[in-house]
């Protein structure tokens, strides 16, 4: 196949679709964490990681659809966001001065990398550090010249569903403004009467639970193992650098980019190169847009 050849390919397209739908609700929460109170959650792809063993303990252990069992672990990782806030950052957070803020962002990436590194060896000691998969919905299904699986377009659907949705709600809703304030101007949005402490637990929820979600999803498409979330929160901090704070529509859109650049830079070189081109677009992100693509275009005009 030649590089034109490679570069139309419609099952490219496709596997570049799935895998930035599930960036994208990767990074939903992560945005969310990280936007309205500073937040370093590099703990974010264990959550992921933990989602995917629920619904493979589920399907292998008692034979439930892992897309039955999906908003029942969507709703256990919510509830383990809003005990870490109650229990962890809620105190943290109580004095939101400059100085302290700063200081929480520092603290937030020692206190996240601990619970990553508990929750990955508690995994390990539990399941066996050994990869686990299962098949789920392995049906080919053929369109024109792209062949795909039933658990890919599963997870297609899902992912680019809620990632709309939030996407929505964030922008009409009244919490949605309000966390747009947050993110914007934290202080001020204090001031004009907006409940901080509410849109920062319902941030933590609706950040734990997309991921957990993301995570159900994850499984049914290849294997994973406890130490297989990192790579996920790198792909969703380079999503928030790319679509910028507070944007989910940007931000899907960013993720659909580093699903295409992902996709097709592993077919045009080879599968080992997959980390390179993951941290190597962390760097460029970082060095070349470092305030969000979109948020770049809107400065320039």
């Amino acid at each position: 196949m030649t590089v034109l050849e490679t570069l139309l390919s419609g099952q490219l397209l496709f596997a570049a679709l799935v895998t930035g739908s599930l960036y994208a609700l990767i990074a939903l929460g992560l945005n969310l964490v990280y936007g309205t109170m500073r937040l370093l959650n590099v703990a974010h792809g264990e959550v992921v990681m933990l989602g995917a063993y629920a619904a493979y303990w589920a399907f292998t252990a008692y034979g439930l659809s892992p897309l039955l069992v999906a908003p029942v672990v969507a709703a256990a990782g919510g509830l383990l966001g809003y005990a870490l806030y109650r229990g962890i950052f809620k105190g943290l957070l109580a004095d939101s001065s400059a100085a302290q803020m700063q200081r929480m962002e520092s603290n937030s990436l020692l206190l996240f990398f601990g619970l990553s590194i508990v929750l990955q060896n508690a995994t390990a000691l539990v399941f066996t550090p050994n990869n686990r998969a299962y098949n789920y919905l392995d049906t080919v299904h053929h369109w024109g010249s792209v062949s795909m699986t039933g658990n890919r377009l599963a997870a297609l659907c899902v992912a680019g569903t809620c990632c709309l949705l939030v996407a929505v709600f964030l922008g009409r809703s009244v919490f949605g403004l309000a966390t747009r304030a947050v993110i914007e101007r934290r202080e001020a949005a204090f001031i004009v009467g907006v409940n901080v402490d509410r849109v920062q637990w319902l941030s933590f929820v609706l950040g734990f639970a997309s991921a957990a979600l993301a995570g159900v999803l994850v499984s049914m498409l290849g294997q994973f193992s406890p130490f297989s979330g990192f790579p996920y929160t790198i792909a969703g901090f380079i999503v928030i650098i790319l679509g910028g704070l507070g944007n989910a529509m940007a931000g899907l859109l960013a993720a659909l980019l580093l699903g295409v650049i992902e996709t097709y830079g592993v077919a045009l070189t080879s599968a080992n190169m997959r980390s390179m081109l993951l941290y190597g677009a962390f760097v460029a992100a970082l060095l070349l847009f470092p305030n969000g693509v979109f948020a770049r275009r809107s400065a320039a005009r």
